[in-house]
């Protein structure tokens, strides 16, 4: 060995096997419909992706033995999972580095895209135009602050108690924090925040999703509702 040079880092094998995880695109093809945040069977993710069951098993194998996914069987049923928020976090911000190169080739196809575009779930947080709406309503009242990383101010955290809206404290998870927008190419507001506003969306019948990808759309009930307590006009939210 040459005077002065250091020994391999012992992380560098770990960290390519690790990239080589994503570095297929039918796994891939299967990280990005699990950032929906439901639990997919082993059978529903095959058809998505286009490949035979046994050709997607044994890609969910080497993502649940990568941590990456998380698997419970009910049944004759697999099921898989993004494994925690983590996971999620690490898809969606390598998705952000890459432009959308390639144009919708039907109307199906565009109407998805553009469905997907104005609002969807990133994991279990509001993204599209539909996030970046909600965050910008957020910062401009005061009720979050975007200066060095999100921060809820405490008039924030007294918006979501008056909202109804519970935030889980004690969470491991940073409460909020930014994710990088993929279609806006600006954050929007996940942590803790952020999951806990999508779920009361959903909950409470403000967004619906629509069409089996991540889209969501706002009800005329959640119309009203992110006017009254957020002051966003319905143009912005269809």
């Amino acid at each position: 060995m040459l005077e002065g040079m250091t020994t391999k880092d012992p992380r560098a094998a770990g960290l390519a096997r690790f990239a080589a995880l994503v570095a297929d695109e039918t796994r891939a093809v299967c990280l990005l419909a699990l950032l929906d945040g439901r639990a997919w069977t082993a059978g529903e993710l095959a058809r998505h992706a286009g490949v035979a069951p046994s050709t997607l098993s044994e890609h969910l194998g080497r993502l649940v033995a990568g941590g990456l996914l998380a698997e419970e069987r009910q049944g004759r049923h697999r099921y898989v999972r993004l494994a925690d928020a983590r996971s999620a976090q690490l898809v969606e911000d390598l998705a952000a580095q890459v432009a959308p190169g390639v144009r919708p080739r039907t109307l199906r196809q565009a109407g998805a895209g553009s469905a997907m575009a104005r609002g969807r779930t990133c994991y279990d947080h509001l993204a599209g135009r539909l996030g970046i709406a909600v965050t910008d309503a957020l910062t401009g009242r005061g009720l979050l602050l975007q200066d060095t990383g999100f921060a809820l101010t405490d008039a924030g955290l007294r918006w979501f108690a008056t909202a109804g809206i519970g935030l889980d404290r004690g969470s491991r998870r940073p409460l909020a924090r930014a994710c990088l927008d993929w279609t806006e190419r600006r954050p929007h507001l996940a942590g803790v925040a952020g999951a806990a506003l999508c779920r009361h969306a959903l909950d409470t019948g403000w967004c619906v999703r629509i069409g089996s990808e991540r889209a969501v759309k706002v009800t005329a009930a959640g119309e009203r509702a992110l006017s009254g307590l957020l002051g966003i006009e319905a143009e912005a939210l269809r």
